[in-house]
């Protein structure tokens, strides 16, 4: 890494990635600190729920309780021994009231018809917002993470002093996407040092520094929804807001009723309380009149997107973009032409259609393996 060392906050989950990310921070000649976000999902740690940011004894267990997601107690209690491992200090930050506005915003846009992504937004208003914020009163010069993402400074390479935000080096656990809303002060700040590697040889580096999460599962659950059963937890907090409604098919036909808009994603084929004798999949959903929309799969295919919101990680393109676009975490980038029509929107047109580009998800806009920009997708078209 072509930084100056100096002191930096290692956001640590409990989770491999993170704590290799601290240990090879830590051998570089870095000044770590390694904290863990209490969000307040699940009971990370004990203590009230007003406590301030605390030390942990990185020598006392952990308990025994049994819970998923990226933010358990058992999570914590990983992440404080590896800490103590690697000699590094390790602290515990009280984000849970904050971390209300994460669920909120799940709620409020699966009730308002969209697909929301949670990791983003506590990327983009924790992780590296909230946390750095705290880097920032303690003096620290950078922070990281364990994200499968590169950073990287080079004027000469780049034309700009800035640091570029690039796709990690696996694209099989690239997430970028999910960093895309951060903004250039803030990474600038930013170290990735686990996204130069493959996953596989993280895991080994794990065991070779015999750290204990080194085969410890992957995490794939929105963390406090640790059942998977998001639908259950959006109907819990607004029952008020679930309400059964029409099934129709593009044409306008009625095909049945449904439970609540919020049980369905647009591209869903499983589930539906329909029997039609051919593949339907649902092709929009219309919070404001509770209708659910199913056609075949053909009726999936956009030409493209409007997204607003935007970041952008470059000036704003004054001309039409040639780029790569990726409109979900876990699909590949798909060539395509990008126009910034105004400061906070943008639109795509995709050299072929696309299936299933849902609005609340992200488009996110690589030109190479660069990030550059992406905004939150309105409405595909």
């Amino acid at each position: 890494m072509s930084r100056t060392r100096g002191k930096v906050v290692v956001a640590m989950s409990g989770g491999v990635d993170s704590s290799v990310a601290a240990a090879l921070l830590k051998d570089d000649g870095y000044d770590v600190v390694g904290c863990f976000m209490r969000l307040g999902s699940v009971d990370s740690v004990e203590g009230p729920d007003d406590a301030p940011p605390v030390a942990c004894d990185p020598t006392s267990g952990g308990t025994k309780k049994n819970r998923q997601g990226c933010c358990s107690v058992n999570d914590a209690a990983d992440a404080r021994f590896v800490a103590a491992m690697l000699d590094v200090p390790f602290y515990v930050l009280n984000f849970k009231a904050d971390f209300g506005r994460v669920m909120d915003y799940f709620v409020d846009d699966y009730n308002a018809g969209r697909t929301p992504n949670p990791c983003v937004r506590c990327n983009d208003w924790l992780k590296f917002g909230k946390m750095v914020d705290y880097a920032k009163s303690i003096d620290a010069d950078y922070i990281a993470s364990g994200h499968y993402a590169q950073t990287e400074t080079n004027a000469d390479k780049w034309g700009t002093p800035h640091a570029v935000l690039l796709r990690g080096v696996d694209h099989h656990k690239d997430q970028s996407y999910v960093l895309f809303g951060t903004k250039q002060d803030r990474l600038d700040r930013m170290i990735l040092p686990v996204g130069r590697y493959h996953k596989a040889d993280v895991r080994k580096m794990a065991e070779q520094m015999k750290l204990p999460v080194f085969d410890k599962p992957d995490s794939y659950e929105i963390c406090f929804v640790p059942d998977n059963d998001y639908r259950g937890f959006v109907e819990r907090r607004t029952p008020e807001a679930v309400q059964p409604g029409p099934l129709r098919d593009v044409d306008g036909n009625d095909l049945g009723e449904h439970a609540g808009h919020q049980h369905y994603t647009v591209g869903q084929r499983r589930g539906l309380p329909v029997a039609t004798g051919r593949p339907m999949y649902v092709v929009e959903k219309d919070a404001a009149t509770n209708v659910v929309t199913l056609g075949d799969k053909a009726d999936l295919m956009s030409q493209g997107l409007v997204a607003n919101q935007v970041n952008w990680l470059i000036d704003p393109p004054a001309e039409p973009l040639r780029c790569t676009i990726k409109v979900r975490s876990n699909s590949d980038p798909v060539p395509g032409e990008v126009v910034a029509t105004c400061d906070d929107e943008l639109r795509v047109t995709f050299d072929e259609p696309q299936e299933a580009v849902a609005a609340g998800q992200a488009a996110v806009c690589y030109v190479g393996e660069r990030l550059v920009g992406g905004g939150w997708i309105l409405n595909a078209k």
